[in-house]
């Protein structure tokens, strides 16, 4: 089987949550699985000096109205959150801590967290609604709180971020299919072909 594919994402990236819920069903038509690979976005915004999009002028407020068009598209539920953008340290490092111990655990905890987020309007900045979302999905919530507070777990939301970065990460979300990047939810169309023909 080929290598699978790297999804880097950022919870608090609209075209992220967009990406997330579409990203393993293509990968499986192809027989491909999906490494999925939080990080904190706001490093690679540093390392590139990019502002944020929605506060370019003429750009931020066309991509509010893309936001919304491309969840319709892809009919996938949005709903813009009071509150942009969110620090998502606490539910990357949970996510990598649940990933120690149950990947598919993990995969669904950090689907929930996007929904929270893009579609609830949840705080996911919050680590006690992180440990919410996780405790409705029937995980242990203080193991984790202990677990998210760990040195390792702290190391590896890093260097999964430098990481990320090191491979040429600058936005979310950022896939790479057989050594080859694409940025962007709307490359899905791309990935796809890729897979199809073995790369073109």
């Amino acid at each position: 089987m080929s290598e699978p594919i790297e999804f880097y994402f950022d919870f608090s990236s609209p075209y992220s949550y967009l990406a997330s819920e579409l990203i393993d069903d293509l990968a499986a038509k192809y027989g491909r699985q999906v490494k999925w690979r939080p990080m904190l976005l706001g490093a690679a915004f540093q390392k590139t000096g990019s502002p944020l999009l929605v506060n370019v002028p003429l750009k931020g407020e066309y991509s509010m109205r893309d936001f919304s068009r491309s969840a319709r598209y892809y009919g996938v539920p949005f709903k813009f959150p009071p509150k942009f953008p969110m620090a998502t340290l606490s539910a990357a490092r949970a996510y990598y801590w649940l990933h120690e111990q149950d990947c598919r655990k993990a995969r669904e905890f950090a689907r929930a967290v996007f929904r929270a987020y893009w579609v609830d309007g949840r705080d996911i900045s919050d680590a006690g609604i992180v440990l919410d979302i996780a405790a409705s999905l029937g995980i242990d919530r203080n193991a984790l709180s202990e677990g998210i507070a760990t040195p390792a777990v702290k190391e590896r939301l890093r260097a999964e971020t430098d990481g990320a970065i090191a491979k040429g990460m600058f936005g979310a979300p950022y896939i790479i299919a057989d050594g080859e990047p694409f940025w962007g939810a709307d490359r899905l169309p791309q990935i796809e072909k890729w897979l199809a023909t073995g790369g073109f």
